[in-house]
């Protein structure tokens, strides 16, 4: 029997930035959650993820970006502009504190959003609630500071277009097994878990 080859339908993004933050963390993150998606959500996306900058007319290709990093965030003035085409035009943007993000990435995305605010999601949000299941709410995957780790929303007319991970360290949790030796798999399959959520959610929400 032949069985006929379906292209990816989807492609995923890291999002590239300027200021001097490693951008580039997380190296085997996205390809591993994609396989994932693929594999539990029966998405299609190519394998291997894109690098899309900020202020590129190629973001409006990825309906999911990802985007990480321990240090200084700048977007100019025309990168504002893009990304908030973007995501009020239906794109998903998850950024994930690798430690050190924080201070920078807030006031950056206030440039982008002036009106919102990030709001912490309760357990019972969608986002924790679609093909895995997470009572508790977002995850804990690395440890930094003694602090729980929380999910941040930007909500735009009704619609999460930015969740920001904070104290969770989420994309350490997808690469590959033993990147960090004190992740195990059952940390690993968890951060997995969480991150297909993400993925089911912003495609369907």
């Amino acid at each position: 029997m032949l069985f006929a080859f379906i292209p990816p339908t989807y492609r995923m993004a890291k999002l590239k930035y300027n200021g001097g933050g490693d951008w580039y963390a997380d190296r085997t993150a996205l390809p591993n959650l994609i396989a994932y998606c693929n594999a539990n959500l029966k998405t299609n996306f190519y394998a291997e993820e894109s690098i899309v900058e900020a202020g590129s007319k190629e973001i409006f290709n990825y309906p999911f970006i990802y985007m990480t990093g321990h240090g200084n965030v700048v977007f100019s003035d025309q990168e504002i502009k893009n990304l908030r085409q973007y995501l009020t035009g239906g794109g998903f943007l998850h950024i994930d504190d690798n430690y050190g993000l924080d201070k920078f990435i807030r006031p950056q995305m206030k440039r982008v959003f002036p009106e919102l605010s990030f709001v912490e999601l309760p357990a019972n949000h969608a986002i924790y609630n679609q093909k895995f299941k997470f009572p508790g709410g977002l995850p804990k995957i690395h440890e930094h500071d003694n602090k729980r780790p929380q999910g941040f929303a930007l909500i735009y007319k009704g619609r999460v277009v930015c969740y920001y991970t904070y104290e969770c360290d989420l994309g350490n949790g997808w690469e590959d097994l033993g990147t960090y030796p004190e992740d195990t798999q059952e940390t690993r399959t968890k951060a997995l878990k969480m991150g297909a959520n993400l993925v089911q959610y912003a495609l369907t929400q």
